[in-house]
């Protein structure tokens, strides 16, 4: 694990972003004001920007927050428009036809499903993503090298190789992992056919089980009990949401869960090698600056992905200690110790 020493370490203690508010509170893009004191600022520019979020939870909420960061940073002046759809996809539809009714300059989609409904409503206004595993495998974009249309963003496709691996370090005895995810995110399926190819070059096997809502979860993982050695849980929107009910059961069952990110991790996961969504919300925010202020092509910026060396070893010392999983070797290695997020 020496690799992964150069890893930017998670800034603990973000907050939530201020995108509560849902279907039934839809307001135009002009709902709250930034007042900037960059170059565009200074010239009377002001942009109106849309925010569609699948769901709250803290990976995503992390990314928003990053977002606003960003635009606060480069000094634009501008207004924002935070939506929200509580996880549901037809909120998604009427919240992206209001926001492109509503002529905003940009409009920013966090999570797979918000994304594909904005997309769906707007081939004129330019929409940056985020939190979103493959945006060419999602019909989103052409490529992700060469995105061709009116979509960019910044990608949270996940090291499930090097997670595999720091499960096989932590779990050498294991023979049989849980794959755990929800059928609804295609997204997560690409992350469970990479991890299904690392076990098997490890020789382990993968049990793939599914949960089409948040209410089958605790069934699901119940059912795991006896059958699997360890369990793994990508970045799933309905799983990230169902955490601290999967930790529950796991962690009573003494079953080891690995997980796709931080904030699985400090709800009772034991470890990962995670995607910070803070900085891949900044880097989207970058991207927006520049197509509102540069004059920048959606159609010929890539979507940005984080490496692996980029990512933030992270593990939960009291959920080892509940298991009884030694994680010396994470915290000898620079890994940190979120059990007080």
């Amino acid at each position: 694990m020496s690799t992964m020493m150069s890893r930017r370490r998670f800034a603990q203690g973000v907050a939530g972003t201020a995108a509560v508010a849902g279907v039934l509170a839809l307001a135009g893009c002009t709902d709250e004001t930034a007042q900037g004191s960059g170059s565009a600022a200074a010239a009377g520019a002001s942009y109106s920007i849309g925010v569609l979020q699948l769901t709250e939870h803290a990976a995503l909420d992390a990314a928003n927050e990053g977002f606003v960061a960003a635009l606060d940073d480069s000094g634009i002046d501008y207004t924002i428009d935070q939506q929200n759809a509580q996880n549901d996809q037809s909120a998604c539809q009427t919240i992206a036809a209001k926001l492109v009714n509503d002529g905003c300059d940009l409009i920013l989609a966090i999570g797979t499903p918000a994304a594909q409904a904005v997309v769906g409503a707007t081939e004129d206004i330019p929409v940056v993503c985020t939190a979103i595993t493959d945006f060419a495998a999602s019909g989103l974009v052409e490529s992700n090298d060469a995105p061709g249309g009116n979509v960019t963003g910044s990608s949270d496709m996940n090291p499930v190789a090097d997670q595999i691996d720091l499960l096989h370090e932590l779990l050498p005895d294991a023979q049989t992992v849980g794959l755990l995810y929800c059928t609804a995110e295609a997204n997560s399926k690409i992350q469970i056919d990479m991890a299904q190819e690392e076990l098997a070059g490890l020789g382990l096997e993968g049990a793939e089980y599914t949960v089409s809502s948040s209410n089958e979860v605790q069934q699901v993982v119940e059912s795991m009990v006896g059958k699997v050695d360890a369990i793994y849980t990508p970045t799933d929107n309905t799983i990230a949401s169902s955490m601290s009910t999967i930790a529950m059961v796991a962690n009573e069952n003494k079953i080891p869960t690995i997980c796709g990110e931080v904030a699985h991790v400090e709800a009772g996961g034991l470890a990962s090698l995670s995607i910070n969504y803070e900085e891949l919300g900044r880097r989207a925010g970058e991207m927006a600056v520049e197509i509102l202020t540069e004059g920048a092509d959606p159609a010929e910026m890539p979507i940005v992905q984080m490496t692996a060396a980029e990512c933030d070893l992270v593990y939960n010392q009291q959920t080892a200690d509940e298991i009884g999983v030694d994680v010396s070797s994470l915290a000898a290695d620079g890994g940190t110790d979120v059990s007080a997020a």
